[in-house]
């Protein structure tokens, strides 16, 4: 689908450039990660494919779209990034992109490390931030379960030491550098090589074994300072608002791929000499799937309009799309496992992949509730238990 159904506003629309970029990325993916290829993935001991991250990372550019070109990246757009997004969502590809190219990216562009952002760009180092997968858009404070703590003798002028735990971090088993934000005096957010001694990155069994989450130990890692104090907080708030909406336009393009295969099946199979997709219940059960995921697709590429523009309603903007890409990805996650009758429900047969991605995404970087909930609060909406009555 390269235009989004029924719509005016132009950042709803898919530029050439992007439709190319969907292209180029939907190339690779259907050549190296087909449903087949990620089933196999995901049955062995490394479910992140990090050949095929290195190929989207540094042969096609994913990992530096979001970065400026002074920096070795594309100079893209959130919009952009949009669209792989979508894609990666679409073949629920075992491959780092949120977490490294999108979140990690968007703090450290906030920071502007450009050494580490020069890294990103050129696929050879990817990051991941040290932040639970679950973690809502508001801010915590402290800023993070890791602390601050002494030097120890002989440290080099500068570097600190961190201590503590962080738990259900996704992307950061095939990270290079961790950005762990920390408490401290002032607060910060701290860069962390994977193979810094005290570190330890354990995974841990997922619901979606294609992003699978890990949890981190630090016993007095050594770490690089990128910001502290209130451009720590503002990094961390980006990164997450990023997140957030990138992760609606991966939501989006699981829920088209759901839809895809279930209407596919349905033309093929036959009941009483006749195609089941032609029953008129099962008819209204796509209507209604389509609709939610045109409904979704707006909402995603408007977020993804507002953060590439700055637009001042992009916290409205991102709310509205994580609710209803989050509700438009397990609802048609949910209609494939069912409408393709006894098939569907075996662990050779894909849906389970994208119930399973639907189900571990809705509750990322907040829930489809808590985004209501957030969207009621900034329209000036009663909330649940005010005089109002419930939402």
């Amino acid at each position: 689908m390269s235009r989004a159904a029924g719509a005016d506003h132009p950042g709803l629309l898919y530029s050439e450039a992007e439709d190319e970029l969907r292209a180029a990325v939907r190339s690779v993916l259907d050549d190296r990660a087909g449903w087949p290829a990620v089933l196999a993935r995901i049955e062995t001991d490394e479910p992140y494919d990090t050949g095929l991250w290195h190929v989207l990372a540094a042969n096609v550019g994913c990992a530096g779209l979001l970065i400026p070109e002074s920096h070795g990246g594309a100079g893209a757009s959130y919009r952009e990034a949009a669209v792989v997004a979508e894609e990666v969502g679409r073949s629920v590809a075992p491959v780092p992109y949120l977490g490294s190219a999108v979140v990690a990216t968007a703090a450290l562009l906030e920071v502007a490390d450009g050494k580490l952002l020069r890294d990103l760009a050129s696929g050879s180092v990817t990051a991941a931030l040290a932040i639970p997968f679950a973690t809502s858009l508001s801010v915590p404070a402290p800023l993070g379960t890791v602390r601050v703590v002494a030097p120890q003798p002989g440290d080099p002028a500068g570097q600190a030491r961190l201590r503590g735990t962080v738990t259900g971090v996704a992307d950061a088993l095939p990270a290079d550098v961790l950005l762990v934000p920390a408490d401290g005096v002032p607060d910060g957010l701290y860069a962390v090589d994977r193979r810094a001694p005290g570190l330890t990155v354990a995974p841990v069994v997922s619901l979606d074994a294609t992003r699978q989450l890990a949890d981190l130990t630090l016993d007095g890692v050594p770490a690089r300072c990128l910001a502290s104090g209130p451009a720590a907080v503002r990094a961390t708030a980006a990164a997450l608002t990023a997140g957030a909406a990138t992760l609606a336009a991966e939501q989006l393009g699981m829920a088209q791929q759901c839809l895809d295969m279930t209407v596919a099946y349905l033309k093929v199979r036959h009941q009483f000499a006749r195609p089941v997709g032609s029953f008129q219940a099962l008819k209204h059960r796509l209507a209604d799937m389509w609709v939610a995921i045109t409904q979704a697709r707006s909402a995603a590429r408007y977020a993804a309009a507002c953060l590439a523009s700055g637009d001042p309603d992009t916290p409205v903007a991102v709310a509205l799309a994580k609710a209803a890409c989050g509700d438009a990805a397990v609802h048609a996650a949910q209609e494939c496992v069912q409408l393709h009758g006894g098939i569907g429900f075996t662990w050779e047969h894909p849906a389970h992949l994208y119930l399973k991605r639907a189900k571990s995404s809705s509750i990322g970087f907040g829930t489809a509730d808590w985004h209501r909930a957030t969207l009621a609060g900034l329209a000036g909406l009663p909330g649940p238990g005010a005089s109002g009555g419930p939402l």
